[in-house]
C-alpha cells in the first residue's frame, strides 16, 4: 500500500536536519507530483542548512587564526544605551569543535531564536559567565568604565581561565590576558556572538522581572531603552531606583 502524501509531508516536518539527506534519498524516486514537491522542500531546507554551516565556518575565522590558544573567550556587552537597568557583559569559551548553528549578533536574531541559542550555548560551552554593573555605579564612574568593570567581572567569574580574549570593539583596561579587539565582533566571531546572546538574554529576562515591579514603564518590551512610552512614564511618574540618573536628566 502506497504511503500517503500527507504522511510524507508530516514526516518531513518531524525530520531533524541531520537526517534530511536520508529523507531525500528515500523519496526522490517517488514519481507522484505531491511527493516531488515535498522532496524539493527537503532539498531547499538542506541547502539552507549547508549555507548556514558554511557561514558558521566563516564565523570561526578568528578562533581558527588563534587556534594555538587552548581557551579562547568571546566578550561582549549589552545595555550601554538604556535609561534604566544594569549594563551586562557576557564571557563565553566555546569548545574547539563547536557545532552550534545560527549564532550571530544577538540584535539580528529573534527573541525565540536567542532563547533557544542561549540554552544550547549554556549546555555546550566550556565556560560561561556574566558580569553586571548597576545604575548607581554607571552614574558614579560613567557607562564606559562601568562596562569595563562588568567585562572584568565576567572574565573573573569564568570557571576556566581563558588564554585569549576576543572582544567586541574594545580593549579592556587592567586585564593581563592577551586581547584582540574586533570591530562588529559579534557578527564576525562565533565566541563574541555567543557572548552577546548570553548577555542579552540574561539582561532581557531581568528587565522583564523589573517590569513586574515597575509596570508603568514598559520595561518588558523596551528593556529600559528610551521608547516614547518609557519617556512619557518617566515624566509622569518620575524615576525608579533602577533608572540611571546621569542618563535621564534631560527628560525630568
Amino acid at each position: 500500500m502506497e504511503e500517503k502524501i500527507s504522511s510524507i509531508k508530516a514526516l518531513l516536518k518531524e525530520t531533524e536536519d541531520a537526517n534530511l539527506g536520508a529523507f531525500i534519498q528515500m523519496y526522490q524516486d517517488d514519481e507522484r507530483s505531491g511527493v516531488q514537491k515535498i522532496v524539493v522542500s527537503a532539498r531547499k531546507r538542506l541547502n539552507k542548512l549547508e549555507a548556514e554551516k558554511a557561514r558558521i565556518e566563516q564565523l570561526k575565522f578568528y578562533e581558527k587564526k588563534y587556534q594555538d590558544y587552548e581557551f579562547i573567550c568571546g566578550i561582549d556587552e549589552v545595555g550601554r544605551g538604556p535609561l534604566a537597568g544594569p549594563v551586562m557583559a557576557g564571557a563565553v569559551i566555546l569548545p574547539k569543535d563547536c557545532d552550534i548553528l545560527y549564532i550571530n549578533d544577538s540584535k539580528k536574531l529573534s527573541e525565540a531564536k536567542r532563547e533557544a541559542l542561549y540554552e544550547e550555548i549554556m549546555e555546550k560551552a566550556v565556560a560561561v559567565a556574566i558580569g553586571v554593573n548597576t545604575p548607581e555605579r554607571i552614574d558614579e564612574i560613567n557607562i564606559l568604565q562601568a562596562t569595563y568593570e562588568a567585562m572584568r567581572e565576567a572574565i573573573s567569574n569564568l570557571s576556566q581561565q581563558p588564554d585569549l580574549l576576543l572582544n567586541d570593539a574594545v580593549t579592556i583596561p587592567e586585564v593581563t590576558i592577551r586581547q584582540i579587539p574586533i570591530i562588529k565582533g559579534d557578527a564576525k566571531s562565533i565566541s563574541i556572538g555567543a557572548a552577546s546572546i548570553v548577555a542579552k538574554v540574561t539582561r532581557d529576562r531581568l528587565m522583564v522581572e523589573y517590569d513586574k515591579m515597575y509596570p508603568q514603564y514598559g520595561f518588558a518590551s523596551n528593556k529600559g531603552y528610551g521608547s516614547a512610552e518609557h519617556i512619557e512614564a518617566l515624566k509622569k511618574y518620575g524615576p525608579t531606583p533602577i533608572h540611571r540618573r546621569s542618563f535621564i536628566k534631560n527628560f525630568l
